[in-house]
């Protein structure tokens, strides 16, 4: 190669690299323009062109997530702030692994987000006061809410609306009023049927759509409220329908709230309400009217002073028509360091409608009720699914002409262009009226929620005694315990330091928050659908299993599992004023009847890496593997009341625990049931989990009223130390299988 030739070549490269990294930074510079006027679909256009050329940059990477996010196209959202998270670890972008647990929580994908909330937490953790640790400690709470609550669909339907109100644009804030559909759209002057886009050609505007039966026609846009460069959104009439309330923003969504006077069709001498409610320098929106106690009140949304966080929301008693009283705060049973949004009231049943994004959730902004008592909200109640979706779900109404309810969502399902996510549809919801679910469906939705599991302190209730009863409730246990967490910080961080001694903290941290805490409020819905249940009359089994971490010898452990189940009949016996003792004595009314299948295993099934040694109390009692094995667990439920043409096995008891027993020594014992259903109980097959464990049917048929017994052996000459056996019985129950076990020690 001739000297004049290479460098020619050497100029040609120069020339394309430099042309090409012209390109790139053109892109870049084009999609961060869009980023800035919020037209995040062109924004997304010129990152990928951009990602042409260099698609490792982490940066490139961070600004395309971040586009995706905001464009609400979640999964990809989730997958680009893993790739970022991948190659920096929150080191140049701390938001990367908060994003991800985000999009993970909207996409559905609990058991990840948590796993990334809790690698937030510790990143967060210089800061413990501040909004992102907060934040991640508190989803981590809404996961396992979600994981536990998607069981649940309440008996609605739900389905987006037709055209022509719903359309590839965005519409939001429904309600109706006087036979027509009030909402708010989000369109360009020039251009329908595009993406949900807040550049300044797109504006909120206010539509109205005829209403006959569940059809719409006729929409029209409110043209009285609009106002040329401004958004007019979140319409709401007053009680007596002569005032109209709305929402009007600059571009920025710097928002007041406006009223005009009705006449007839018009709306007219339009202005902003004072600053009683307007406050200076303060977003002020959503507003919605109502009357509570003969008394007009206004909600509205706000992050003036003294808000919890973001957008709280407010009321203001209307005097007059024209005249507002002192704001107050709704308080922080509504209110949290989230935006708190689109209230509206239900005077029937007094309670606060609104969504919001830090209770626990299935992602995204939920939707809520709050009941009202004088005007002071109690603790908020998630609507469930089907209503709320793992996307945003807001601005719930309610038709006052029938029982239909609408709100707005962004879920799967939605009409869109080019992202199935992108943008708000009006969805109805339409209750089931006419299933009623038999007693079987019945009890497997509360079998859904199980199990349930309950943890205690070491030796609790009632330390060093062999009772096997206490006169404690789980809640006071339960207390007790929760109130011995910064004690096991303190013993479980003992002799680590700097970020070790940290990390033993926040997994005690979170060993209280996944498990103690969600322990009781998972007892909490259990026993809300339980009294349900036998409300109608039904005898229900509880099959409840305990366990104990290996301190105490197996024969103390066992009375200390009994002790804790006790505790949980206890519970049940204080709930609301003894509403359970009428079951667990016998006595109710209706029949119905709770009693309790008790499998007290003991330490028989305890983690044996566990220590024993009473000595070594940071592991064997302060540790979070120790803390794991000291609990009980709801672990199915049944029905034995004879009310249809089905058998039904009621056992005397259904575990029996040999105690202590000599290696060789073969044991002996007899299960006894009855046949208390209306049909011929048939055991159509039975199996045993060991060898050693070998058993007799007296016979295979039982007729209703009659005995059957079931005579076992269990050959102790393989077996050493703590030892279940079951026998698995196949049956032509409505549950199908019964199971019997045996317990022993082995020396």
């Amino acid at each position: 190669m001739t000297k004049q030739t290479f460098w020619l070549l050497l100029m040609i490269s120069i020339s394309a690299f430099s042309a090409l990294g012209q390109s790139y930074t053109q892109y870049v510079e084009f999609a961060d323009q869009k980023m800035i006027e919020n037209d995040y679909h062109q924004a997304i256009v010129y990152y990928e062109k951009a990602m042409g050329f260099d698609s490792t940059s982490v940066e490139i990477l961070w600004k395309y997530a971040e586009a995706q996010r905001r464009y609400k196209d979640y999964p990809k959202a989730e997958l680009y702030y893993a790739k970022v998270f991948d190659k920096e670890g929150a080191k140049i972008y701390p938001e990367s692994i908060f994003w991800l647990a985000t999009m993970q929580h909207y996409n559905g994908k609990y058991d990840e987000a948590i796993e990334n909330w809790k690698k937030a937490k510790k990143i967060y953790k210089k800061d413990r006061k501040g909004y992102k640790y907060k934040k991640s400690q508190q989803e981590v709470i809404s996961c396992l809410w979600a994981k536990k609550a998607i069981v649940d669909t309440a008996d609605f339907i739900v389905e987006p609306i037709d055209i022509p109100v719903n359309t590839p644009d965005a519409e939001l804030a429904p309600f109706i009023y006087n036979n027509k559909i009030y909402y708010t759209s989000l369109k360009a002057d020039s251009i329908n049927f595009a993406e949900e886009v807040y550049t300044n050609e797109y504006t909120l505007q206010i539509y109205t759509a005829d209403q006959q039966d569940s059809l719409f026609n006729n929409v029209t846009r409110l043209k009285d409220v609009y106002e040329q460069d401004f958004h007019s959104a979140n319409g709401s009439f007053s009680p007596d329908g002569k005032r109209f309330y709305f929402s009007r923003c600059n571009k920025n969504y710097s928002c007041k709230i406006f009223v005009g006077k009705v006449e007839g069709e018009k709306i007219i001498d339009i202005d902003s309400l004072g600053e009683v409610i307007n406050a200076p320098g303060a977003i002020t929106t959503m507003p919605h009217v109502t009357e509570i106690d003969g008394k007009e009140y206004l909600f509205f949304c706000s992050n003036r002073e003294k808000t919890q966080g973001g957008l709280d929301i407010w009321w203001s008693q209307i005097k007059n028509g024209n005249q507002y009283t002192k704001a107050r705060n709704c308080g922080r049973s509504v209110n949290t360091k989230d935006d708190d949004i689109c209230p509206f009231y239900d005077n029937e049943n007094d309670r606060l409608y609104f969504s919001n994004s830090w209770f626990p959730g299935f992602g995204g902004h939920d939707i809520f009720y709050a009941k009202n008592q004088d005007m002071r909200f109690l603790e908020p109640t998630n609507l469930g699914l089907p209503i709320n979706s793992a996307q945003n779900d807001t601005y719930y109404s309610i038709d006052p002409n029938n029982e239909t309810y609408y709100f707005s969502s962004n879920r799967y399902g939605v009409s869109f262009s080019k992202n199935p996510t992108c943008c708000n549809d009006i969805f109805r919801v339409t209750p089931i009226v006419d299933h009623i679910p038999d007693r079987f469906e019945s009890l497997y939705d509360l079998n859904k929620h199980l199990p349930v599991t309950l943890y205690f302190h070491n030796d609790e209730p009632d330390p060093r005694t062999r009772d096997t009863t206490t006169d404690l409730t789980y809640t006071e246990s339960y207390d007790a315990y929760i109130d011995l967490k910064d004690k096991y910080k303190k013993e479980y961080s003992k002799g680590l330091n700097g970020d070790e001694a940290e990390e033993a903290k926040e997994d005690i941290d979170d060993f209280f928050i996944e498990y103690v805490e969600q322990g009781i409020k998972d007892l909490a819905e259990f026993t809300r659908l339980l009294i349900i249940e036998l409300e109608k009359g039904y005898e229900i089994e509880v099959t409840v299993k305990g366990f104990a971490s290996p301190l105490a010898q197996t024969d103390y452990n066992v009375n200390l599992t009994k002790r804790r189940i006790s505790s949980l009949v206890n519970y049940l016996g204080d709930y609301e004023e003894g509403r359970f003792l009428p079951y667990l004595e016998g006595t109710s009314e209706n029949g119905g009847r709770l009693t309790f299948v008790q499998i007290p295993f003991g330490e028989y099934t305890a983690n044996t890496l566990i220590s024993d040694n009473p000595n070594e109390q940071k592991e064997s009692i302060y540790s979070r593997r120790a803390a794991l094995e000291r609990k009980i667990e709801i672990q199915s439920v049944s029905l034995v009341t004879q009310d249809s043409s089905y058998a039904e096995m009621k056992f005397v008891k259904q575990v029996h625990d040999f105690g202590e027993s000599t290696k060789g020594k073969e044991l002996t014992y007899t299960f006894e049931f009855t046949n208390t259903g209306d049909e011929t109980l048939i055991i159509e097959n039975s199996e045993s989990d060991c060898s050693c464990l070998t058993y007799t049917l007296s016979n295979t048929t039982v007729e209703p009223g009659e005995q059957g017994k079931i005579e076992i052996k269990l050959n102790t000459t393989d077996l050493s130390g703590l030892t279940v056996r079951h026998i698995v019985l196949q049956t032509n129950l409505k549950n199908k299988e019964k199971v019997i076990s045996v317990t022993t020690e082995v020396k």
